[in-house]
C-alpha cells in the first residue's frame, strides 16, 4: 500500500478538515483498485507486514554489525547516519545503480533507506559497503 501511496484516515471531521490542506488530491483509479483487491485478501497484509519486518531487522542488524548508527523503525523503511553528507551517498549508490529515498534538511549525514525484497537489500548492502570504503 505505500507504494501505491494508498492510505486512509479515521478521525474527527474537524481534524480531518485541518488535514486536507496536505492532501495531494485524489488517488488514480489504478491505485484505488488496487488497494481495494489488496484488502480483500484475508491474510496479504499481515503477511506483508511480517516480511517486511523480517528484512528491516536483518538490514538493522547488518548497519549495526558495520558500525552505522540506525533509527529503527516498524514501517517499511529505516534512517541511517552515513557519517558524510547524505546527498554524496545517494549519488555514489545511484552510480552502483542502488536508489534510496531522500535526506532531511535537520538530518544532513542521514539517508532514508526502504526496505525492499530479500534480494533487492542484498544488492543495497553490496553497493553500501562499497560506497562507505
Amino acid at each position: 500500500m505505500a507504494g501505491l501511496r494508498a492510505g486512509a484516515v479515521i478521525a474527527r471531521p474537524d481534524l480531518i478538515d485541518k488535514m486536507m490542506h496536505f492532501t495531494a488530491g485524489a488517488l488514480p483509479t489504478t491505485a484505488m483498485m488496487a488497494a481495494n483487491a489488496s484488502l480483500k485478501v484475508k491474510n496479504l497484509v499481515p503477511e506483508r507486514r511480517e516480511k517486511i519486518k523480517v528484512i528491516r531487522e536483518e538490514n538493522l542488524a547488518f548497519m549495526e554489525k558495520h558500525g552505522y548508527k540506525v533509527v529503527p523503525s516498524v514501517s517499511n523503511k529505516f534512517m541511517v547516519d552515513t557519517r558524510r553528507p547524505a546527498d554524496d551517498v545517494i549519488m555514489a549508490l545511484r552510480k552502483e545503480k542502488v536508489y534510496i529515498g531522500r535526506k532531511w534538511p535537520v538530518w544532513p549525514t542521514y539517508v532514508r533507506v526502504t526496505v525492499g525484497t530479500k534480494e533487492d537489500m542484498a544488492k543495497f548492502q553490496a553497493a553500501f559497503l562499497k560506497v562507505m570504503a
